[in-house]
């Protein structure tokens, strides 16, 4: 596989919302895992060194980050890998901002996973603390959304 096609497959990976791709041409096989926490310039410069080598299969992967310390209240986590949104269209007010009260059951975002739309509900009761994600960014599976107190 030349270093045209695996540039391309880098591309489609950070600007998609796709989390990893992997393919196999012939005897080559290549695995591209995107991680919101680095930029995508870093996963490009890994294949960029590989790829002289000549190894069938190469894998991108990022060094491991230091975990930031865990924010005091309660966690909401994101129970999928998918899109999180804010609010319910473009252009509309958001769920809930920092300082909102919400309820159990109350809905705080939406997160699209394969073109469909998923509410996320409070599981507690309690002021938001802190939005922890971008609206329109990707996120990943058990990645923190909010802090609700």
């Amino acid at each position: 596989m030349d270093l045209r096609k695996l540039k391309t497959l880098i591309d489609l990976v950070a600007e998609s919302g796709i989390a990893e791709i992997e393919v196999t041409e012939g005897e080559d096989k290549v695995r591209i895992v995107k991680h919101p926490s680095q930029a995508p310039v870093a996963p490009m410069a890994a294949l960029a060194v590989a790829a002289p080598v000549a190894v069938p299969a190469a894998t991108a992967a990022p060094a491991p980050a230091t975990a930031p310390e865990p924010p005091a209240g309660n966690v909401v986590k994101s129970p999928m890998v998918g899109t999180f949104y804010r609010s319910p269209s473009p252009g509309a007010d958001p769920f809930v901002d920092v300082g909102s009260t919400v309820k159990v059951g109350d809905t705080l975002c939406i997160i699209e996973a394969m073109k469909l739309l998923n509410e996320i509900e409070a599981e507690v009761a309690g002021e938001v603390k802190q939005v922890l994600v971008e609206n329109g960014q990707a996120v990943e599976y058990g990645q923190p959304l909010f802090v609700i107190g």
